[in-house]
């Protein structure tokens, strides 16, 4: 695949910092604590190197997969008016938009495009989504495990995609930095779930990792 290195404007490359600003910073760990305090933006300019198909593949794919906890979130929120699945839910959007910038910069061919929250492409997201929204409407408590869920879900994929798939810097520093932001939203739902007596044991990732996470 022939790939194109467009030359992005000094306003978008603002936004990004902006957004990655955001992914960083944000760790909402109360029920009534706001939005972290966001920097400056900084200048951050994209190495534009050459995409492999695999590093397409998982841009592809964890564009929808930050969708799909967008969009749980808002959901949730509807049913449990609790601050941490709205402030997070922003986040999430800020993780969207972070990679979207990152297709629009390689000129790949969005998967979300104008799909409304609750719909995909990919069916396993699909299958997913309306399992998580069946399981978290049971209960505030559960509501909370399963954001607790897919912040494990999104640490092992993106760290997957760290480990195995991804050698463009671009690629590179923007998962590094949802990844960071997915352990600051781990913290938070394990925190908040103390708060309501509930000890969350970890689905997915390992006890070890898991503990590691939450010390830092």
């Amino acid at each position: 695949m022939k790939t194109l290195y467009p030359h992005p404007s000094p306003l978008l490359i603002m936004l990004f910092g902006l957004l990655l600003t955001i992914t960083q910073c944000t760790d909402l760990s109360g029920l009534d604590e706001g939005l972290a305090p966001v920097n400056e933006p900084e200048e951050l300019a994209m190495q534009l190197q050459e995409l492999t198909e695999d590093e397409i593949n998982g841009i592809l794919f964890m564009r929808e997969e930050e969708k799909l906890a967008r969009d749980v979130y808002l959901y949730l929120y509807e049913l449990y008016p609790l601050r941490p699945f709205l402030n997070i839910s922003k986040s999430e959007q800020a993780h969207m938009d972070a990679i979207k910038y990152l297709i629009d910069t390689y000129q790949l061919e969005d998967p979300v495009d104008e799909n409304p929250p609750g719909v995909f492409q990919n069916e396993e997201l699909q299958q997913l989504y309306d399992e998580l929204i069946e399981k978290g409407s049971k209960s505030r408590e559960e509501a909370l495990k399963v954001g607790a869920l897919i912040e494990e879900v999104d640490i092992i994929d993106l760290q997957t995609e760290l480990e195995e798939t991804a050698i463009n810097e671009d690629v590179i520093r923007v998962f590094t930095n949802l990844c960071s932001a997915s352990e600051n939203h781990l913290r938070a739902f394990v925190r908040v779930l103390v708060l309501y007596d509930v000890d969350y044991t970890p689905e997915l990732l390992d006890q070890e990792e898991f503990d590691r996470i939450l010390e830092e």
